[in-house]
């Protein structure tokens, strides 16, 4: 059986000590719109139609006060680093690989995957694992939009 349909993801999480070099890295390198922060727990970035957050692990491994006025619970990483993936035109994959080696960004990885689609590799300065992709890697036109 299968539950009521899930329409997308609204947001992702990723995990830094230094959110001062997260934000120097989200912010003014990528230039994604930041959509609030608290100093020392966390910087949110607008990412399409969704968003990417950015928590300090051990102010997030903490449970909120019993009077915050939103009890999320806790959830701080614990352990290796994540991974995420921005969408990116096909065209604009180099621009993309001159823009961050211009910022002193290391590119670990570049290259086309079996269906054609191209993915950059880079590291934000808290080790996570951050890809620049066409949207074709997982979603072909010519298939309705269906992963490979």
């Amino acid at each position: 059986m299968t539950g009521p349909k899930i329409t997308g993801t609204l947001e992702s999480a990723l995990y830094a000590d230094d959110l001062g070099a997260a934000q120097a890295f989200y912010g003014t390198i990528l230039g994604l719109e930041e959509l609030g922060r608290q100093e020392g727990r966390h910087v949110f970035y607008k990412v399409g139609s969704s968003v990417l957050l950015i928590f300090n692990p051990e102010a997030t491994r903490r449970a909120s006060s019993p009077k915050a006025r939103f009890p999320v619970p806790p959830h701080g990483a614990k352990g290796g680093a994540g991974h995420y993936c921005f969408s990116a035109e096909p065209g604009d994959l180099a621009a993309w690989r001159d823009h961050l080696e211009q910022h002193g960004i290391e590119i670990e990885a570049d290259f086309i995957w079996p269906g054609g689609a191209r993915s950059l590799y880079v590291r934000d300065p808290a080790g996570n694992s951050i890809e620049f992709s066409e949207s074709s890697l997982w979603f072909q036109a010519s298939d309705g939009g269906a992963p490979p």
